[in-house]
């Protein structure tokens, strides 16, 4: 293809992609376990609204999924059942079970650990403890049968362990292939000229250093700010967590799968659009300077990475 990429050149491509990302697999870590009861309870339990303090907040509240949304709420920080502000911006839950830990600072083990914590987190959906959310859901018939189900012989069936296992049961059928899973097994067809260009310039600037892997992200940890110093120094990363000197500024390295769909940026949302995005990273982590087509290649490779059931919702 004159000026193009070619086919030789596409199959080259997908072999040396293939040395860095994975295509993403059909069952996430974890689902050993998860029934079609277990999965339909965990549904029920993600939207809903009375595990909050006020029947005013579900997990599905930051982490929305109706309309093209893409398991986040695209707002900078994220209000919570009393109408208190988060202090970070909320990360997708779509494919999240294969992050190395949940959280930006890493601080959940798993999926199941992750779903218990924001239910008691006093911002953000503001129960007491353990025993009031349990007595809550036992109050309600509903539910009764529904865990039951889920957890055959278990007695008794309803506890918060049981809740958390449930949603997280639910959250790992939230798996999103895109266009580029096509493309990394052996479709070059899949990537447009344009998005094959994209695909080269992000490993010839080596974002894959970091961004790698099955999500391209959320498996390491890495200094905000690398080689010059971001903006806001409030937020520590998970300096907050240890205390420890050599943890300041670190957070865990964002996957990039949907990042087209999951404005605004950055562990504080205050990094508007993808192209400001990129341009930044250049610019904090690389110490590059990066060029409009730069920025363009990338932003094009990375919108290949949206779930093709929302490429509808791509601006």
């Amino acid at each position: 293809m004159a000026g193009g990429v070619s086919a030789t050149d596409a199959d080259l491509l997908v072999k040396r992609a293939q040395r860095f990302f994975e295509a993403l697999p059909e069952v996430m870590p974890g689902a050993e376990n998860d029934t079609p009861q277990r999965i339909a309870l965990g549904e029920r339990l993600f939207f809903e609204k009375r595990l909050s303090i006020n029947d005013s907040q579900a997990c599905a509240s930051c982490h929305r999924l109706e309309d093209g949304f893409a398991g986040v709420d695209n707002l900078a920080t994220s209000p919570g059942a009393r109408g208190e502000m988060g202090t970070r911006n909320t990360p997708t839950v779509l494919n999240a079970g294969w992050q190395d830990a949940q959280f930006w600072d890493g601080r959940a083990e798993d999926l199941v650990e992750q779903a218990g914590q924001p239910i008691l987190n006093p911002i953000e959906m503001g129960m007491p403890d353990e025993k009031a959310v349990v007595d809550k859901i036992r109050g309600i018939d509903e539910y009764r049968d529904g865990f039951a189900e889920a957890f055959p012989g278990a007695e008794p069936a309803i506890t918060y362990q049981n809740i958390a296992e449930a949603i997280a049961a639910f959250e790992r059928t939230l798996i999103t292939p895109g266009r580029f899973d096509d493309f990394l097994n052996g479709d070059v067809d899949a990537l447009s000229e344009a998005e094959q260009q994209g695909l080269q310039t992000y490993l010839k600037l080596d974002c894959n250093s970091c961004h790698d892997g099955i999500l391209l992200g959320g498996e390491t940890y890495e200094p905000l700010g690398k080689e010059h110093p971001y903006g806001n120094q409030a937020d520590q990363g998970i300096y907050e967590l240890t205390g420890l000197e050599e943890d300041r500024m670190f957070f865990k390295v964002a996957p990039l799968r949907n990042v087209a769909l999951t404005a605004p940026y950055f562990h504080d949302g205050r990094i508007a659009t993808l192209e400001e995005a990129v341009r930044k990273m250049g610019k904090l982590q690389l110490d590059l300077e990066l060029s409009d087509q730069q920025v363009n290649d990338v932003t094009a490779f990375l919108r290949t990475l949206t779930d093709k059931n929302r490429e509808q919702y791509l601006k």
